[in-house]
């Protein structure tokens, strides 16, 4: 399916995303502030099991109603899809973890962040969406504002010239390619493939989690001191899931992606404003950039 652009400007995926992107946005800066102590695997799991019983008690019954047209036609490149999808997803966040064990957040952080920039081609080349001029420069500028709200010191070129020969950049750097292969999925997967929303993101967050389970069983945390924070944070994953699958549905990958990672920009302002942290000048100019590129985007 190719949306043109007058539809996408009248798309309601464009407003899905920024709502995800909010979402996002405040999920990390919780997680910055209240979970700190947990290693990214172990969190990853119990949020993801929690966020999975919050939703499927709302999501079963829809699913029942309007049953599964696709399942049955399903074959191996439609399987492959839903599976590859969730591989590149769970694989990007621990290529992500393993560059920041390594390396220095600093130039580790920024190149994650580029992922947009990967997906853009990825979905002209494959799935030949067009984009206006206009909106092409949305997205690079929507990129750049999310690379520099997460920049922290340094010429604004190291973290890309340490790319070249800095096994943690190198490791930032593949991961953003796997998330963008993952955001091309979830398009593939919800608008190609048709897959209701709700059945969609319990199995996305399930399949991130039998991945991401045998790393956290070696570095297990008790958590029971914070199960209600844990329940919480889980509500909050899965509100986040599901507008994130409702953008995909209904906006190419190219046009929800970049507008979705501006939640890092949501993430540092809150961090700015709540936690006073430094370079909040740099932020806001980061959030600036990005209103901008947005506001290409949905031109």
């Amino acid at each position: 399916m190719v949306l043109g652009p007058h539809s996408l400007s009248l798309s309601p995926g464009v407003g899905y995303a920024l709502a995800a992107a909010f979402v996002w946005g405040t999920y990390i800066f919780v997680l910055k502030r209240y979970f700190s102590d947990y290693p990214g695997t172990v969190l990853t799991v119990v949020v993801n099991a929690a966020a999975v019983a919050w939703y499927l008690p709302v999501a079963v019954p829809r699913v029942r109603a309007a049953g599964l047209p696709v399942a049955s036609s399903f074959g191996a490149v439609e399987v492959g899809i839903v599976v590859g999808t969730v591989l590149t997803t769970a694989a990007a966040f621990l290529l992500f973890l393993r560059a920041l064990d390594v390396g220095e957040v600093s130039y580790v952080a920024p190149i994650n962040k580029v992922v947009p920039v990967f997906v853009l081609p990825i979905e002209v080349l494959v799935l030949s969406q067009r984009l206006t001029p206009l909106q092409v420069v949305g997205v690079v500028v929507a990129t750049l504002a999310v690379y520099v709200a997460n920049y922290r010191r340094g010429s604004l070129l190291d973290p890309l010239r340490k790319a070249a020969t800095a096994r943690p950049a190198q490791l930032a750097l593949v991961s953003a390619v796997c998330y963008a292969v993952s955001d091309v999925g979830k398009r593939l997967a919800l608008q190609e493939l048709r897959i209701q929303p709700e059945l969609w993101v319990p199995t996305v967050l399930l399949g991130v989690l039998v991945v991401v389970l045998p790393l956290a069983l070696r570095e297990w945390t008790p958590v029971r001191g914070d199960l209600l924070k844990f329940a919480v944070a889980g509500a909050g994953v899965a509100v986040g899931e599901h507008v994130t699958s409702l953008a995909f549905q209904q906006a190419p990958a190219s046009i929800a992606s970049p507008i979705i990672n501006t939640q890092a920009i949501v993430a540092v302002v809150l961090g700015g404003i709540v936690l006073r942290e430094r370079a909040f000048a740099t932020r806001l100019v980061a959030a600036g950039l990005a209103v901008c590129g947005v506001g290409l985007i949905a031109v």
